[in-house]
């Protein structure tokens, strides 16, 4: 992404609730701060039906993250 991000080309990251401390950690050592969508964790194991409410919630901040501009 931060090769994308170098380009001018928007990229979110999404990930799992759990993965925010090491995410937040990652970002720090590369200097480098994505968007962020944080969608609740786990995944594995759910239901088409779950993980598809999931997508449904999150596609709205996804989308956002991809066209605004940046501050």
């Amino acid at each position: 992404m931060a090769d994308l991000d170098r380009r001018g080309i928007p990229g979110v990251m999404v990930a799992t609730e759990e993965f925010q401390d090491a995410t937040q950690a990652q970002c720090r050592g590369l200097g480098f701060e994505p968007a962020v969508i944080w969608v609740p964790h786990p995944i594995q194991n759910r239901s088409v039906e779950e993980l598809a409410r999931i997508a449904a919630d999150a596609i709205e901040s996804i989308v956002a993250g991809l066209t605004t501009e940046a501050a």
